[in-house]
Formats: structure tokens, sequence, C-alpha cells
């Protein structure tokens, strides 16, 4: 059973649907239907919601195979809570009117290292059960 990737998954799922319902209320909000109408709030919330898209599926799928290929569960569960923080912060560091650079730079700075780590642990968990 992949439990941590569970909960990860589920979680980005609800931080996803939330990022949705912020840009249908800024479209409904500002009657644009389609694009950004060069307004800097909803762009900001088109591409946080968008960034998510790009990396939260990747990350969902390495830290499963990171689990299933049986990897300590602390472990899994410190890069999932790295993963969650660092989408959590890019969404809050891209937010309409407040956001903070320092923020969106953490959240894919912990991003980035998680899919790095991901990717080296797969490749080293297989090896090692490959000898």
């Amino acid at each position: 059973m992949l439990l941590i990737t569970a909960v990860v998954a589920s979680l980005l799922a609800l931080l996803q649907v939330r990022l949705a319902f912020n840009v249908i209320r800024l479209r409904r909000d500002l009657k644009i239907s389609v694009g950004d109408g060069e307004d800097d709030s909803l762009l900001r919330a088109i591409r946080a919601h968008a960034n998510l898209s790009e990396y939260a599926p990747l990350a969902v799928l390495l830290l499963g195979c990171f689990e299933f290929n049986g990897a300590p569960l602390w472990l899994t569960a410190l890069i999932g809570a790295a993963i969650l923080a660092g989408r959590w912060l890019h969404q809050v560091g891209m937010s309409a009117n407040h956001g903070s650079f320092k923020a969106r730079v953490i959240g894919m700075q912990l991003t980035l290292t998680s899919l790095i780590v991901l990717s080296v642990g797969n490749i080293v968990l297989l090896g090692w059960r490959l000898l």
C-alpha cells in the first residue's frame, strides 16, 4: 500500500482544486472568460494553477515509485512533506495581491530538490535490488 503517496497526492489534489476555484472566482469577478485579459491577478492565479499541474503529477509518480521500491517510510514522508511545502510556498509566492518572491523561490527549490532526490533515490533503490 502506498500510504504516504496517497496522502500527498490527496493533499496536492485539494490544493489544485483550491487554485482552480481561485481562477474561476477571478474570471467571474473580472468577466474574463478566456485568457488573462492582461490582468496581473488573473495571470498570477492561472500560472499558480498551471505550475502545480506541471510539477505535481511527476512528483507523485516518483514518490509512489520511491515508496513502492522500499524506501524507508520516514524518508518518503519527509520528501512528501517537502513537496507539499514547496507547492504551497510557490502558490503563496504567486498569489495575486501578496506575492512573495522569496516564498516562490523557496517553493521551487523544495520542489526541484525533491524531484532530484526522488529520481536519484529510485535509481539507487532499483540498482540495489538488481545486485
